[in-house]
């Protein structure tokens, strides 16, 4: 073929590739490598993007750069097809090696995420249903059939790894007939339903705004046979300090270790913040519960979570403390594709990723079991005071951790009402 035929058929190849990638918003440097290479090597469609997404991993991951790192792993001279192909192979070696070693965090410099988005945030009557299952329910893992009540549309924090940013665009939408719609959910008085607020976005970080909380707490102490979950990654309590809040009201802080905090959950009110909201709302009899989701695996987490776990059981008698739950970094294919769109720098995509019974990508078994069995045992004391699950696992891995799991999705759930109501009523009681 004349080079002048092939350079135009690369170059045509070269256009499509990149189309709809995030090439250009890839450093200067890593373009012009990654450019030329393609062109020496004559890589094919897939294998420049595949260049591409290693430059924009690399960066993220706030290790060596691929216009840095490639030139190291390109075999010199040799036959331009098996070069290509000892050249590829030691870059998905590379980047083996680097998912597969748990990744270190920043003691200075925390890693940065991209620009924060702009929140327009809007009061308005619409015409969506503001409650239904837990999405991610399901007969594949053990489920507790939680329900959500939608107030709010899109969140004001930048957790890397959340999945509500795939959603909704930049305007925050409050339900301006919140009150109303609550009124027209059909509960039975005689059946236990968990709710919880924090599905579509964080339950406290707007406060009351447009008679938010005032509605959902009025829910509630119509609705006694019913929990109630706050869930926050907010110290946003004021409400709570000057309020009478029903007894089946639960504020359930996201906590992760000091690491994580800093590096992946953006925005967010500061580890310590949130102990310390907690506690103040715990001293106001208010019910607080505690989710570790995602665990993130990372060099030390198995120093820093159960560290996390002993400071909880010095701060909080078990007594106070509904549930504790435990999950995994768990990602569906549109974040991860937005988390790489977005930049900025993270390490949740540095790590290996396994497909789960819903086809959503999360570690591999050994590794969860690995985690939650370090941070059940790091709570021991307070195993037969306060109520621990798993969320969206499978059978066997509550089996390797607890030694159990329920047989179906409702005996999750009415089990988890017997424990939480039964401390409702006792509570109730004394008051």
């Amino acid at each position: 073929m004349p080079q002048q035929t092939v350079a135009t058929v690369m170059e045509e190849k070269w256009h499509k590739a990149i189309a709809g990638t995030v090439y250009e918003e890839l450093a200067p440097a890593d373009r012009t490598w990654i450019r030329h290479t393609a062109f020496d090597l004559r890589c094919t469609f897939q294998e420049i993007r595949e260049l591409i997404t290693a430059a924009r991993d690399l960066a993220m991951w706030r290790e060596t750069p691929l216009h840095r790192i490639g030139p190291q792993l390109l075999p010199t001279g040799g036959d331009p097809r098996r070069k290509k192909e000892r050249f590829f192979q030691a870059l998905r070696a590379h980047l083996h090696h680097l998912k597969n070693t748990p990744p270190a965090y920043p003691s200075e410099h925390p890693l940065q995420s991209a620009q924060r988005p702009v929140r327009k945030i809007r009061v308005e009557a619409t015409d969506r249903k503001i409650h239904g299952l837990c999405p991610v329910a399901s007969d594949k893992t053990v489920c507790c059939n939680l329900r959500t009540i939608d107030a709010v549309q899109n969140c004001a924090f930048g957790c890397s790894y959340c999945t509500i940013q795939t959603f909704f665009g930049d305007a925050a939408i409050i339900e301006a007939d919140l009150a109303r719609k609550l009124e027209t959910i059909e509960i039975d008085p005689n059946r236990y339903v968990h709710f919880t607020t924090g599905q579509s976005s964080d339950s406290l970080v707007w406060g009351n705004r447009a008679g938010m909380l005032d509605a959902l707490c009025a829910f509630a102490r119509v609705h006694p046979n019913i929990l109630l979950e706050f869930k926050t990654k907010s110290s946003n309590i004021r409400y709570f300090l000057d309020h009478d809040i029903p007894p089946n009201i639960v504020c359930a802080w996201s906590l992760n270790t000091g690491p994580v905090v800093r590096n992946e959950e953006h925005f967010t009110a500061s580890l310590e913040q949130r102990l310390q909201a907690a506690r103040t709302v715990a001293d106001r009899g208010v019910f607080v519960a505690f989710h570790f989701h995602p665990m993130v695996r990372y060099a030390g987490w198995n120093r820093d979570y159960p560290a996390l776990a002993r400071r909880l059981m010095d701060m909080f008698d078990p007594e106070e403390v509904l549930f504790v739950s435990m999950g995994s970094v768990t990602l569906i294919k549109p974040v991860i594709r937005e988390i790489r769109r977005r930049g900025g720098e993270t390490k949740i995509l540095q790590t290996e990723l396994v497909p789960d019974p819903h086809g959503k990508w999360t570690y591999p078994d050994e590794v969860k079991i690995r985690m939650f069995r370090t941070m059940y045992a790091a709570f021991q004391p307070w195993h037969d005071r306060v109520y621990f699950y798993l969320c969206m696992e499978k059978a066997a891995i509550w089996d390797a951790v607890f030694g159990w799991h329920y047989p179906t999705n409702d005996a999750f759930e009415a089990d988890f009402g017997r424990h939480v109501m039964s401390r409702i009523r006792a509570r109730t009681r004394s008051r």
